[in-house]
C-alpha cells in the first residue's frame, strides 16, 4: 500500500511540474497608450501590442511557443483595420480589412515562384 501511495504521489508531482505555469501579462504606459505583452506558459512572448482607451490600437504581433512570428494584426480603435499577415505551414496569408470586415485575402506558399525583374 505504501508503494502505491508513493507511486501516485510521485506521478502527481511529475504531472504538476510538467504543466506550464501561467505568466501574468506586462502592461507599460507609453505616452497616451498602454503597451501589453502576453506570455505563453513556457515564458516565450505570445503577443505584443497597444491599448488606447481600453481598445486595441495599432500593430499587434503574435508568436508561437517557440518564439516564431505567427501573425501581425492592425487595429484602429478596437476595430480590425488595414493589412494583417498570418504565417502557417510554409504559407503567408495577407488579409485586408476595411470597416472591420475582410475585403481581400491573398495567400503565398513557399512553393510559389517569384518573378525577378532584371
Amino acid at each position: 500500500m505504501k508503494n502505491i501511495t508513493l507511486t501516485l504521489a510521485l506521478l502527481f508531482s511529475v504531472v504538476l511540474f510538467a504543466q506550464e505555469q501561467k505568466i501574468e501579462p506586462i502592461f507599460e504606459k507609453q505616452d497616451n497608450m498602454v503597451k501589453a505583452t502576453y506570455f505563453h506558459g513556457n515564458g516565450e512572448v505570445a503577443q505584443t501590442g497597444f491599448y488606447l482607451d481600453g481598445k486595441l490600437q495599432g500593430e499587434w504581433v503574435s508568436y508561437d511557443k517557440d518564439g516564431k512570428k505567427t501573425a501581425i494584426a492592425n487595429y484602429d480603435q478596437g476595430k480590425k483595420a488595414g493589412k494583417w499577415f498570418f504565417w502557417s505551414d510554409g504559407k503567408l496569408s495577407e488579409v485586408d480589412y476595411t470597416d472591420n470586415r475582410i475585403a481581400n485575402v491573398t495567400t503565398w506558399s513557399s512553393e510559389s515562384q517569384l518573378v525577378k525583374n532584371k
